[in-house]
């Protein structure tokens, strides 16, 4: 395949574009089969030990945050990296060697990742679960990325930097300080000679670890899901639709707010705890501002879209990035109504927090590396997409499955709230837990066939890449825009 203007080096793309697809597909079956444990318990029982909700669980938030989702983020920056810095690693043999062992130093944190969480070897802290001993492999894979990130910007031939590589900056630079100083640990084996050599104590206790948890916790999200993935769809979208970028002020508003305020809106996961009043309000009120920002960058997405809202019709991808940025925009309304206080109070522990994590996940975060990895397809391997229907078939599954799980999910919520708050005359409880579980089966049942469509399109998606890569037409020449497919 001719490129026209260069030939880039694209096997790490390639190489986290395949972790990518197959991360997803796990975590994705794997959610799926915790939905279902949800509605029938004894599901928890088919593989013994390492199938019950509590060793699977950690396994499914692991594998799609740092799994398919940074995969997806990774592959995106080996592959548009050389292009809009104007660079080959043909050029830099140095930097495809960091790239190189960045893959295989996360290769060993997935492979170890998956040993541990399945044999229940874990922190027991959210996003936070791996032991001591993977962590210092996960400093290892972030300083090899940053070296890759950074060194590629230090031989650039383009002066500008493009606003996909500012929020990699700010994913980069925001994990590396929270996930450091969230994961300080003390290995038991080491100090006292006695336990695993897996385990250890946080350094921190009570209160101070709840804060520093969660100011970790919800910035994971902030700068892996949010951040991460807005680099992907600022060069996606306008590369898929032929647009340039709506508003480059808009950019850089949107940019600098969702920077200073995210850092601060962990505090809304600790309303009505321990922690000191001041931080719970301080969470809620930059949670609230926090839709300025993200609907900045939403609108600023759509907007590339002016004039050009025929390609709906013409092209999957654009359907998949155009619903991406719109459940961005849903999510992003959703989080903040949630984080204040009187919503709080009802909404907290339900599975209305479940609706919201996953409208984000499954609408805005998949959706975006899926277009992405269908961009990069045909680029990376010199052949168009194998089939054009399949994908709009598996957009509609997977949207319809979208539907289900989060209308389940925010209804189960509700009604989980309402029960929990609801007293007799005598001020006693009216239900106890048991009667609230039994109420909400039917939406978990719906929440497990939503989940299950989701899973069948994402099969769909994995086909038509394997056919596209085996088997589809070769193409002569790299296309600047729209991704050439067969009908």
């Amino acid at each position: 395949m001719q490129d026209g203007i260069k030939q880039y080096d694209y096997l790490l793309a390639k190489l986290f574009l395949f972790v990518c697809i197959a991360t997803g597909f796990v975590g994705m079956m794997i959610g799926v089969v915790l939905a279902f444990q949800l509605a029938d318990p004894d599901l928890n029982y088919i593989a013994g030990e390492y199938s019950i909700f509590g060793r699977l669980r950690p396994l499914h938030t692991n594998v799609i945050i740092y799994g398919f989702t940074l995969s997806g983020i990774w592959a995106g920056w080996y592959y548009f990296g050389q292009r809009v810095l104007k660079i080959t690693y043909h050029e830099h043999p140095f930097l495809r060697l960091v790239g190189l062992l960045h893959f295989l130093v996360y290769l060993i944190v997935l492979v170890l990742a998956l040993y541990t969480l399945f044999n229940g070897i874990t922190r027991s802290k959210e996003y936070a679960e791996l032991p001591w001993i993977v962590n210092l492999l996960v400093v290892l894979t972030w300083v090899l990325w940053g070296t890759s990130l950074f060194g590629s910007m230090a031989v650039r031939k383009e002066k500008v930097i493009y606003i996909s590589l500012w929020y990699f900056i700010a994913t980069f630079t925001a994990i590396s300080v929270l996930y450091i100083f969230n994961h300080l640990s003390v290995p038991t084996k080491l100090v006292t000679g006695f336990g695993s050599i897996w385990y250890s104590i946080s350094m921190y206790a009570g209160t101070n670890d709840a804060l520093i948890q969660w100011w970790w916790g919800h910035n994971a999200v902030a700068f892996v899901f949010t951040s991460g993935i807005i680099g992907l769809i600022y060069y996606f979208l306008p590369k898929e639709s032929g647009q340039p970028v709506f508003s480059y002020k808009l950019t850089l508003f949107s940019f600098w707010s969702l920077m200073f305020v995210y850092i601060w809106a962990g505090g809304h996961h600790l309303i009505y705890s321990t922690v000191p009043d001041w931080v719970q309000s301080l969470g809620s009120v930059f949670s609230v501002v926090l839709i300025l920002p993200s609907w900045g960058t939403a609108i600023n997405m759509l907007l590339t879209m002016r004039g050009q809202w025929h390609l709906l019709k013409e092209s999957p991808l654009i359907k998949f990035l155009v619903l991406a940025s719109t459940w961005y925009m849903l999510a992003t309304l959703e989080g903040p109504i949630q984080s204040i206080k009187s919503v709080n109070a009802l909404a907290h522990f339900t599975d209305w927090i479940i609706g919201h994590v996953h409208d984000a996940a499954l609408g805005w975060v998949a959706f975006t590396i899926i277009a992405g990895v269908y961009h990069m397809t045909p680029r990376l391997f010199g052949r168009e997409i194998y089939s054009k229907k399949l994908i709009e078939v598996q957009f509609w599954i997977m949207t319809i499955g979208i539907v289900f799980y989060f209308s389940s999910m925010w209804t189960a919520g509700i009604v989980q709230g309402m029960m929990w708050r609801d007293i007799t005359e005598l001020g006693q409880l009216k239900y106890s837990f048991v009667d609230t579980v039994i109420r909400l089966k039917p939406f978990f049942i719906l929440r497990g066939i939503g989940g299950l469509l989701y899973l069948v399109g994402f099969a769909m998606f994995i086909y038509n890449i394997i056919m596209s890569i085996v088997a589809a037409k070769e193409i002569q020449r790299e296309p600047q825009y729209a991704t050439p497919m067969a009908s």
